[in-house]
């Protein structure tokens, strides 16, 4: 499925960075934005290649990632509909410092650096809705490291899972990625994560089938 150049812009504007831009600027990002199609599974880039821009999730998943020398996978982030990734490598222009891959069927659009730099030229409100962007990505990477940090590893899967919204006794969770993407994401190893999982439905706080979480007593989860 792809999306006209009408949709491009349209789901451009959608998007915090480019909310402000009128139609003459989105045109303009729009005739010089790359839709791409991405299988699950397949790898967009691969850490150490060139940044030529940064790209937006249209629908599907994607995950940043870096592979230890021993082989070991550590998820950095998973990027959802909406979101954008590769901004800060684009401005330093310099190589990934991970890889993506799509974590389900994906559609993306890539906005090239060339384009990105002459908006920056010509709109300061631009500059300061970038700059705004690249500060909150930079926030959620120090809550990230705070939470390792100072969090429990069952803090840290509660924390993710009460994340999702805004949940009653009785809502349930469908977990979109899988068990393993979700343990890298928080420091774990899947042993570990499975085991919390466990020990929560003992507490009988939660009841787990398979990707299905169902809360039972979410005021004694916050307690945690």
């Amino acid at each position: 499925m792809s999306i006209s150049k009408i949709k491009v812009q349209e789901f451009l504007a959608r998007l915090p960075l480019f909310s402000e831009l009128d139609q003459v600027e989105l045109d303009h990002i729009a005739a010089a934005t790359q839709e791409l199609h991405v299988p699950k599974g397949r790898t967009i880039f691969n850490r150490g290649e060139p940044c030529s821009g940064f790209h937006s999730v249209v629908y599907g998943q994607v995950k940043l990632y870096f592979t230890s020398p021993g082989g070991s996978e550590k998820v950095v982030e998973i990027i959802s509909p909406g979101h954008s990734f590769g901004e800060a490598l684009m401005f330093m222009e310099k190589p990934y410092i991970v890889s993506a891959d799509a974590l389900a069927d994906s559609m993306l659009l890539h906005v090239s650096k060339d384009t990105v730099f002459s908006m920056l030229d010509r709109d300061g409100r631009f500059a300061r809705r970038m700059l705004s962007g690249l500060s909150r990505r930079l926030h959620g990477l120090i809550c990230d490291v705070e939470a390792y940090s100072l969090r429990s590893a069952t803090q840290r899967v509660i924390g993710y899972l009460l994340q999702q919204e805004k949940l009653n006794d009785g809502d349930h969770i469908t977990l979109d990625v899988p068990k393993t993407v979700i343990a890298s994401r928080l420091n774990l190893t899947p042993e570990h994560l499975s085991r919390i999982l466990h020990e929560l439905m003992q507490e009988k706080v939660i009841e787990v089938n398979r990707r299905d979480i169902t809360i039972l007593d979410v005021n004694r989860l916050r307690q945690y």
